[in-house]
């Protein structure tokens, strides 16, 4: 069965103006263009992404519900933010672990944006108890850790994102094998890709490529978490 291509340069189009002219007033004129062009086929990729994931993993859900599902909402919240811009000019998806009420879980994510799409996994910003259990688990279960991130096919496909910290973490051995993973505030790997790719028939199989590649280090994370994958 031949793959959809979901997103159109009208999709890129859209979040450009948008950038340009970040108001109610404009968005309202415009919504129609948004539902189009950036909704719907969003709706439908992650409709689509139902089965892949389910076969990556059974307690992985792609919910294509308008409210309260995989897709983030394009309203910014501006409450306690310097920057009173009302939206996003980016559109993101997130694909939780079904226990996400109930714990910090790691996640599979995706990414539309002009200069700045990208498809990854993992956890990010874990809360301090959260990130504190991360890195005891990694400090006592090494090799799982590097067979699943420090391989060749990992290393030169995907990039770790956020910060680290400058020294070893307190209460750890800064001489411990994985002293630069147990730094990270943040335990999040993916890829970047472009929009040729984004508009064209190869996203969908390469989301899915990309996730079934991050699997090993999200189950890794589920352990730690005490979550099944």
């Amino acid at each position: 069965m031949p793959h959809t291509a979901y997103f159109t340069p009208a999709t890129f189009k859209f979040f450009k103006a948008l950038a340009r002219n970040n108001s109610r007033e404009w968005f309202q004129d415009h919504k129609a263009d948004y539902e189009r062009h950036v909704r719907e086929p969003f709706t439908q990729l992650i409709t689509d992404l139902q089965a892949p994931l389910a076969k990556i993993s059974t307690h992985y859900r792609a919910d294509p519900r308008k409210v309260g599902g995989s897709l983030y909402r394009i309203h910014r919240d501006t409450r306690f933010a310097n920057d009173k811009q009302p939206y996003k000019n980016w559109q993101g998806s997130r694909f939780f672990h079904e226990r996400r009420h109930e714990i910090q879980a790691p996640g599979f994510y995706l990414h539309i944006q002009p200069g700045d799409c990208f498809a990854g996994g993992g956890m990010w910003h874990p809360e301090p108890p959260v990130l504190k259990k991360l890195r005891d688990f990694l400090a006592d279960n090494p090799d799982s850790w590097k067979r699943a991130t420090h391989t060749k096919a990992f290393t030169e496909r995907f990039s770790w994102w956020g910060e680290s910290l400058v020294r070893p973490p307190r209460g750890f051995d800064p001489t411990h094998e994985l002293i630069e993973d147990l730094k990270r505030k943040n335990f999040a790997a993916g890829q970047n890709f472009d929009e040729a790719l984004a508009c064209s028939t190869e996203l969908l199989p390469f989301v899915v490529d990309t996730f079934k590649r991050l699997a090993p280090m999200v189950d890794y994370l589920c352990a730690a978490q005490e979550l099944e994958f």
